[in-house]
């Protein structure tokens, strides 16, 4: 796992990114105040593990507040092995710190992708925002979440089909979300223009999903394939004029099941910051990742980096 401030250093002055990873011996990574941080889970179950990737708001203040509280809190739920229990446990934790800031009179938030992987069972996907799961082999990528966007709203009110979803979500660049971990979500609102924020998070699933994004829900199971690398990642890795470029490129960069993760990765944002240059992009975005993938062996669990 990697969290940059700026894909080229000359970026962000602030990494309003987070990261989580617990490990099956419950030993956590997290970033607080913008430093890899490192303690001990007390009473983790054995081979459980824990993947979160957060992205503060950008263009609010507390963005790195906000992802460093949820951070914390994700660190405090005990190992879920259900989608009941981690829905559950998420939208309190969700309530709380959106009280905790509406108090301090600050509206801000985060996205968040969690990947619950109990040790012998499909891992459990919670996702909140416009940060991405793909699954990536040696011919294809896949994402595998529906951004949190005002084109996903237009598409949940029947106003966008599929091929302009994916041009406004997956081919141009935007930073607008429409929902976010603490602060609340416009997406279930019947009228597109409406400004109010709902605090509840909305949750979007087979039943209020348009065709061509079913089976994409928001909390669901996800059995990770051996043949398959699993990239988790805030919006900083494709934040490009021409994000379909660099993402084609990954199976070639990523589709290496004997080579250590971290030099796959180092290679990945290498190519990134290549990226920014030619596109002459922006490079004023934060960037997390993880990678992760299951081991051939039967009794083996994800091995991240």
């Amino acid at each position: 796992m990697r969290s940059l401030l700026s894909p080229t250093g000359q970026g962000r002055k602030e990494n309003q990114d987070n990261f989580l990873w617990i490990d099956g011996q419950g030993r956590a990574r997290f970033l607080w105040r913008e430093q890899e941080t490192r303690l001990s889970v007390t009473g983790w179950p054995h081979g459980h593990r824990r993947l979160a990737v957060l992205d503060g708001m950008g263009g609010h203040s507390h963005g790195r507040e906000a992802a460093e509280k949820a951070a914390a809190g994700l660190i405090e739920l005990p190992a879920m092995t259900d989608l009941t229990q981690i829905s559950d446990h998420l939208n309190r934790l969700h309530r709380r710190l959106y009280r905790e800031f509406q108090d301090a009179g600050l509206e801000t938030g985060c996205t968040l992708i969690l990947l619950e992987i109990p040790p012998r069972s499909p891992a459990l996907l919670f996702h909140v925002g416009d940060s991405r799961v793909y699954a990536i082999d040696a011919h294809h990528v896949q994402c595998l979440t529906v951004d949190h966007v005002p084109a996903t709203h237009l598409a949940l009110l029947g106003l966008l089909d599929s091929v302009q979803w994916l041009q406004q979500v997956h081919t141009q660049t935007s930073s607008q979300i429409s929902q976010a971990f603490i602060l609340g979500s416009t997406l279930g609102a019947p009228n597109f223009y409406a400004e109010a924020i709902d605090e509840e998070l909305y949750e979007l699933h087979d039943g209020n999903l348009p065709l061509f994004l079913r089976g994409l829900s928001d909390r669901r199971r996800l059995t990770l394939e051996p043949e398959r690398v699993y990239l988790l990642a805030s919006d900083g890795l494709w934040h490009l004029r021409d994000p379909q470029a660099f993402i084609r490129r990954w199976p070639a960069l990523l589709a290496h099941p004997q080579r250590p993760l971290e030099e796959l990765l180092d290679e990945l944002l290498a190519e990134l910051a290549t990226a920014i240059h030619e596109q002459q992009s922006q490079p004023d975005d934060n960037c997390t990742v993880i990678l992760v993938r299951q081991s051939t062996q039967a009794e083996a669990v994800p091995t991240p980096d």
